[in-house]
């Protein structure tokens, strides 16, 4: 049985309330070394390109790059970095897990299930006052590591619905954008926000970022997201450069970043175009930038 080889061992909590002026100064500094990536990126382009439109994203003349060297997970989390979950695919990097498990009440959404639930079961099981919102329309439930658990279910909630850039409630299987499944559920903030939807990520939250202004706080505290370029327009790197400059103008800042080698093995001979990153959002009063979230 696949949820026998899943347990959970509590971690000490370290960190936990780096805070202040502390927190304060180590954004500040963080902040200053991803945008000397951002200059860096710049000069990798120039000498590639020298434009954006001439930059391959997997070059094929013998250039020593690959798309995801131009974006680096330069942002250093001032908070500790665990990975939640499972080692191999299923588990994902979280900054400041202790900060969100010492809140009172959190909120998880989890976009792409396929029965492997080690991530939101770790999860639960850190975080008492968490609950989890899962979504996938492939499978009928979570996995067993939370199905199998009296103890996590109650707290776990899935829905067998796509996330997708439109609203098309009455479909098989049902769409719904990001900001409508909030209203319904009746959330204002999100701290968690995984997605791992085999390409539709980038419509998705391309549709997301729409319904909000370029000075906007995005209402989530992080995102874990696996992205899929292969196949897709986003594998041409002007237009992945565009949609990764809107993520970085909206405040999210990659703190980790992990490329799927376990695809590339069982593919054989395929393009690595598939990593997962876990961004951070450096704007708003929440948990990982401001103490006022942990009251």
């Amino acid at each position: 049985m696949v949820w026998a080889l899943y347990s959970y061992t509590a971690p000490a909590a370290p960190n936990v309330f780096v805070c202040g002026a502390q927190l304060r100064q180590l954004l500040s500094e963080s902040e200053a070394e991803y945008q000397d990536t951002v200059r860096q990126r710049a000069a990798m382009i120039r000498k590639y390109g020298p434009t954006p439109a001439e930059v391959e994203s997997f070059p094929t003349h013998g250039e020593f790059y690959t798309l995801w060297d131009f974006f680096p997970p330069a942002y250093e989390c001032p908070h500790r970095v665990q990975r939640v979950g499972t080692l191999g695919d299923g588990g994902k990097y979280v900054c400041g897990m202790a900060r969100v498990a010492a809140k009172k009440a959190c909120v998880v959404y989890s976009f792409g299930i396929n029965l492997e639930s080690s991530f939101e079961a770790d999860i639960l099981h850190r975080a008492p006052g968490c609950e989890v919102y899962g979504y996938d329309y492939s499978v009928p439930s979570f996995g067993p590591e939370i199905t199998a658990n009296p103890k996590l279910a109650p707290r776990a909630h899935f829905f067998p619905y796509a996330l997708g850039p439109s609203d098309a409630h009455t479909d098989k299987p049902p769409m719904y954008t990001l900001q409508s499944l909030m209203r319904k559920n009746g959330h204002t903030f999100i701290d968690i926000l995984k997605i791992d939807i085999e390409g539709s990520e980038f419509t998705s939250l391309e549709a997301y970022l729409d319904s909000f202004s370029p000075s906007d706080a995005l209402p989530f505290g992080q995102l874990q997201v696996e992205l899929h370029v292969g196949g897709r327009d986003y594998a041409n790197f002007p237009v992945f450069l565009k949609w990764w400059e809107r993520l970085e103008n909206m405040g999210l800042r990659p703190f980790f970043s992990e490329p799927n080698l376990v695809y590339i093995n069982f593919m054989r001979g395929t393009l690595p175009d598939l990593i997962e990153y876990s961004f951070m959002n450096t704007r708003g009063t929440h948990e990982l930038v401001a103490d006022l979230a942990l009251d």
